[in-house]
């Protein structure tokens, strides 16, 4: 089995949120409790999609999983194309829209091919995704390829030096007598699918080099503030950690 199918694999039994939604799946009451928990643990997006900003604008998301961000540029009237590795993402996006009387343009494919012309998208979004193919520079490369010029891309990848690495490296290197492992070694093998990749800010620049007007921030999150698998600080306890130990990257910029 290729890595890309082992990744494949993961995600399409456990769509990105849905770990812990005990109802239903596919019902109102099942994502309406997807997007309260992500509201909960990540209620910053909106600052880096812009969700109001989009009507009218051509988005296109690059692993869209249960659908949390893509419903809301639904919503916001965007002219909306998603694309995700997984039959399992599709088929629970295609029921949430259903449910919501909502249109957008659903793919199946890979976000190292993607099969769409070039400059083609406003927007170009992708949240926590890329750094889980295997090729993450000819991922960026496609993101730019179907980005118009003057078209805005918003991507998150796992930030190296954070809190989350730190917490990995613990458990699965020091606690286990390999203190010589690196955190991206750890990472690689224990966060998440197989092959999981975490940047630091000068990698990730350099993945998004052809952008022009570029910020890059990391964010703390609750996933850095994790006692165990279910259990967090609470969000407040946030303020007393630097941004710069964030486990969130967030490449902005414009092409």
């Amino acid at each position: 089995m290729t890595l890309k199918e082992e990744v494949r694999q993961f995600w399409d039994k456990i769509p990105c949120g849905t770990r812990e939604i005990q109802l239903e799946e596919g019902t109102k009451e099942f994502y309406a409790a997807l997007e309260k928990d992500r509201n909960e643990k990540e209620p910053f997006i909106s600052e880096y999609a812009r969700f109001k900003e989009q009507r009218g604008k051509s988005v296109l998301e690059i692993g869209f999983g249960a659908g949390s961000d893509f419903i809301n540029f639904a919503r916001h009237g965007a002219d909306l194309t998603g694309i995700d590795l997984t039959d399992k993402g599709a088929s629970l996006v295609k029921k949430r829209l259903a449910l919501e009387d909502l249109k957008a343009n659903i793919h199946v494919g890979d976000a190292e091919n993607l099969p769409f012309d070039d400059e083609k998208f406003d927007m170009a979004y992708s949240w926590g995704v890329i750094h889980h193919t295997e090729n993450t520079p000819r991922a960026a490369q496609e993101i730019m390829r179907v980005l118009k010029p003057g078209g805005r891309v918003c991507v998150m990848l796992y930030h190296r030096y954070s809190l989350v690495s730190l917490q990995c490296w613990i458990a699965f290197a020091l606690l286990r007598g390999k203190p010589w492992r690196t955190f991206s070694e750890v990472i690689f093998d224990h966060v998440e699918s197989i092959g999981t990749k975490a940047y630091t800010i000068p990698e990730a620049l350099e993945l998004f080099s052809g952008l022009s007007s570029v910020k890059i921030s990391t964010r703390i999150t609750p996933y850095d503030l994790r006692i165990s698998r279910n259990k967090f600080l609470p969000n407040w306890m946030q303020i007393f950690f630097p941004d710069k130990f964030g486990w969130f990257l967030i490449i902005e910029g414009i092409k």
